[in-house]
């Protein structure tokens, strides 16, 4: 233990908000099970105070010695993601959860931590300002994002994605790169549903090759960029053929969901539903008409956001919107005083996460994303995807922990 440690320099903010969200969360639980007595409230709760206890230990341990151990913690993950294609049991149409003496464990949760713990080892050794050293990066994310879609799981396949480029931002990356990293996926969309804006885009993304690639080569680059996104468009067809069914539905019915009210439209408009019921103030705890009476399905997961707007109103969802503004904000706040671009980097990438989740699973909440089975950090039920999010936060809290404090122009960081 290094002699900053004993300064003590946790970061009490972001453990109220960890752990009161937490409980909070708990809460949330029982008023969605009380009518039928469900005990997962208890079961989450426990795996708060649980996660609470490794979230402060894991504060005191020097988070330096995870540059050696990147590696193991990688490849035991990846490990894990294997199994579970093998032995894993199927939870609502994915193969993602391992059965561990009778506690049901979903491995692709550590392996978000993981990959955040090995991205910031390797960027933390060259950072991303060429364009070549992209591609270790892009090799590091591709193995256990293909395991993970192959179970299906698009929700932390897209979880993924978001730490990546969040983390390659910080390291130096120019958002031009980004941006064309991007755009095949963006053509896929725009290309079948709104040609006229996808000759835009493409034209964008022509000048943005054009000015941020290797001059040497730009025009090379260009036509490139151009070959790509026409074949994206051309393969979202066949891409679109490859999905589930259930798949499909997630990804269109927000759209409008009164298409298919009793089946694959009815969680988003129960949804909608429950948020606006609250009004501004909301029902009270206990007295939400489409909490209590069930009206929303997997109300205690994907839709807890729900239950909140119903219970607690227009009020109660700011409060919860703060909630993780803060949290973002102390992030960010952790990743620039830290004294290595190694803790900078793993501060930014539960950033990117915890963010990321949250704007995606309110907005498939109130109808303005897709509903892709992301949970809300903090809030959502889940055992193993709750305790993740305290081993993210509790090594958060070691480089908090371990922060140097000096000067701006002192500081040795990314951004």
């Amino acid at each position: 233990m290094n002699d900053n440690s004993k300064h003590n320099h946790l970061d009490w903010l972001l453990i109220f908000l960890t752990v009161g969200l937490s409980l909070f969360g708990s809460l949330v639980i029982y008023s969605t099970q009380a009518y039928k007595q469900g005990t997962d409230w208890q079961q989450q709760l426990i795996m708060v105070l649980i996660g609470s206890v490794i979230m402060i230990r894991l504060s005191y341990f020097p988070y330096e010695r995870l540059l050696q151990l990147h590696w193991w913690v990688y490849w035991f993950s990846n490990f894990l993601l294997v199994l579970v294609l093998f032995i894993g049991q199927t939870i609502n149409g994915a193969q993602s959860w391992l059965n561990i003496a009778g506690f049901n464990f979903q491995p692709s949760e550590l392996s978000k931590v993981t990959l955040i713990i090995s991205l910031a080892a390797i960027l933390h050794q060259k950072d991303a300002s060429h364009i070549s050293r992209l591609l270790p990066v892009a090799l590091l994310v591709a193995v256990p994002w293909v395991l993970i879609m192959l179970q299906p799981d698009l929700g932390t396949g897209l979880v993924f994605g978001a730490i990546a480029f969040t983390m390659i931002y910080w390291a130096n990356a120019n958002l031009g790169w980004i941006l064309l990293i991007l755009s095949p996926l963006i053509s896929a969309f725009l290309y079948n549903l709104l040609f006229p804006l996808w000759l835009v885009f493409v034209i964008a993304m022509i000048l943005i090759a054009w000015f941020t690639l290797p001059l040497a080569i730009r025009g090379l680059w260009a036509l490139v960029t151009l070959v790509v996104n026409l074949g994206a468009g051309e393969a979202a067809h066949i891409l679109w053929d490859l999905l589930k069914p259930y798949q499909k539905a997630r990804l269109t019915l927000f759209l409008n969901p009164e298409q298919d009210p009793l089946g694959g439209g009815y969680h988003l408009i129960q949804s909608k539903i429950a948020v606006g019921s609250g009004g501004l103030w909301g029902n009270g705890f206990l007295k939400g008409t489409q909490t209590y009476l069930n009206f929303v399905p997997e109300q205690h997961t994907d839709f807890i956001f729900s239950a909140i707007g119903d219970q607690f109103g227009f009020v109660g969802c700011l409060v919860i919107l703060v909630a993780y503004w803060l949290i973002c904000w102390r992030l960010v706040m952790i990743a620039l005083q830290a004294r290595d671009n190694f803790g900078s980097l793993i501060a930014i990438g539960v950033l990117g996460m915890t963010a990321f989740q949250a704007i995606l699973n309110i907005s498939m909440t109130i109808g303005i994303a897709p509903i892709t089975g992301i949970p809300l950090p903090l809030l959502s039920y889940g055992r193993s995807y709750l305790l993740s999010n305290f081993i993210a936060f509790g090594i958060v809290q070691s480089i908090a922990n371990n922060r140097l404090i000096l000067p701006k122009s002192r500081r040795f960081k990314y951004r």
